[in-house]
């Protein structure tokens, strides 16, 4: 008995998914045939817009004629495409911070510039030659060989002057308002006491 209520219930759901695979097909076909139908109507469209007859001269007194101021320009545009030309222009959608920060990493930075001047000290200066130059030396111990020219510190500086036992550094400084100052810093060679 149970065998052939299955096998019952199976047949009857056998033709049922016969009819329902009728269904999908029919509505295939309308969809197809809807879709066709639809991109003939577009293709006419866009062949009427293609092909339109020029405007006729404006009537006395009505605007586009001459004389008469054109159309205001908060009149909404019908029957026309818009398109953007984002060519030289900003991505609304970046942020500023975003776009310094890929700023500030194409800019390669010497080790020096990781430090603020105030952490350098002068070890060494070979000043009585053509060209002077300076041991600096970073928190860490590690020691650099720097002429006039070089890069040091956070806040952009260059080191303008070597001389007897000073390095004068000139940093740019950036205020609140936007405005920069220049500030020179010196640092002087160190003495141990005794030895």
């Amino acid at each position: 008995m149970r065998f052939l209520a299955t096998t019952m219930l199976i047949v009857l759901l056998a033709l049922g998914g016969c009819k329902d695979e009728a269904k999908i097909e029919a509505s295939k076909a309308e969809f197809d045939k809807e879709r066709s139908e639809l991109m003939a109507r577009l293709k006419r469209k866009k062949a009427e817009k293609v092909v339109q007859a020029p405007k006729p001269a404006a009537a006395p007194g009505a605007p586009g004629a001459p004389g008469v101021p054109d159309a205001p320009a908060f009149a909404p545009v019908t029957d026309k495409e818009f398109s953007y030309d984002p060519t030289g222009l900003r991505d609304p959608f970046r942020s500023f911070e975003w776009e310094r920060d890929l700023l500030a990493e194409t800019e390669m930075r010497g080790p020096l510039e990781e430090f603020d001047v105030s952490q350098l000290s002068v070890v060494g200066v070979v000043w009585n030659v053509g060209n002077a130059r300076a041991l600096i030396q970073d928190p860490s111990g590690q020691g650099f060989i720097v002429s006039e020219g070089a890069r040091v510190g956070k806040n952009e500086g260059r080191i303008i002057k070597i001389d007897d036992s000073v390095v004068v550094v000139k940093e740019t400084y950036v205020d609140l308002m936007g405005q920069e100052s220049t500030k020179d810093i010196e640092l002087r060679i160190r003495r141990s006491e005794g030895g």
